[in-house]
């Protein structure tokens, strides 16, 4: 009996220890985040926010919204542009050069937003 319980403070210890070194590196990012400035502002994610009912007094949270929407807005236009390759690779293309110019199209982005569980139609009259 005296073996469970030198393993469970053991375990809280090293659970304890879990903690401070993980905390550490969270404050650091917060830190860092004061600094930074996402490309979706502030003013826009505190609007959403407050629209989905979610009320906050600190501006670190926001901006780690802001920060969440920013990646994935990126990671949706990263597999629109996989989908748009994709789709000219096997397209016959002439134009074989270095400096490609690809544009975002619902062909490619509707695709890409599926994945996510977005389903995109296009209105009655554009079909």
């Amino acid at each position: 009996m005296a073996e469970n319980s030198e393993m469970d403070i053991s375990e809280e210890q090293t659970a304890a220890e879990d903690v401070k070194t993980a905390g550490q590196p969270l404050s650091d990012f917060l830190l860092h985040l004061e600094d930074y400035t996402p490309t979706v502002p502030d003013a826009v994610s505190e609007h959403y926010l407050h629209t989905a009912g979610f009320n906050t007094t600190d501006p670190r949270i926001v901006k780690l919204v802001s920060l969440a929407a920013q990646k994935f807005i990126s990671e949706i236009a990263n597999d629109a542009l996989q989908h748009c390759k994709a789709r000219g690779a096997n397209q016959n293309t002439k134009t074989k050069g270095k400096d490609r110019r690809y544009t975002l199209t619902m062909e490619d982005l509707t695709p890409a937003v599926a994945e996510y569980g977005i389903v995109v139609k296009k209105p009655h009259y554009f079909v």
